[in-house]
């Protein structure tokens, strides 16, 4: 990967995603906990989920991952308060399709990870992207198989 190449991928939008991400306070009292590690890069994220009638009700992330990881976890943050764990693990599998198969950007309202489209070229950078599209689509499971 060429130093222009990482420059143009870190977008100002990218950049501004990953400062400022939403639900970055972890929870008091949550239903559910996973954390999620990039045993390629060492990025890590760990979620909590408190769900309501199905859906996510309260939400928290700490986030310790590149760039990338970060404006995944922004993009989440701002669309995950009320979806299904159907709806959470349909976008995990848009996304991962998005970076390793040229699929579409994921539906509305994950359509956000457009952001991360040129980062596609770079496999290396894929399993950050996904750590907190799959911690959280774990833990909504998690949490309502305990409440149910």
């Amino acid at each position: 990967m060429a130093e222009t190449d990482l420059i143009k991928l870190y977008s100002a939008r990218i950049l501004a995603l990953a400062s400022d991400i939403p639900h970055s306070e972890r929870l008091a009292a949550p239903e559910a906990t996973v954390k999620k590690r990039s045993p390629l890069c060492g990025s890590t994220v760990t979620v909590d989920v408190v769900m309501k009638e199905g859906r996510v009700a309260d939400f928290g992330q700490d986030v310790k991952a590149c760039a990338l990881g970060q404006s995944a976890a922004s993009v989440l943050g701002s669309v995950v308060i009320g979806r299904s764990p159907e709806e959470l693990e349909k976008a995990q599998a848009e996304l991962r399709a998005m970076l390793k198969e040229g699929g579409p950007i994921p539906a509305a309202p994950f359509d956000g990870f457009e952001v991360l489209e040129p980062a596609r070229e770079y496999k290396n950078r894929h399993a950050s992207i996904l750590l907190a599209l799959e911690a959280t689509a774990e833990a909504a499971r998690e949490a309502l198989a305990v409440s149910a």
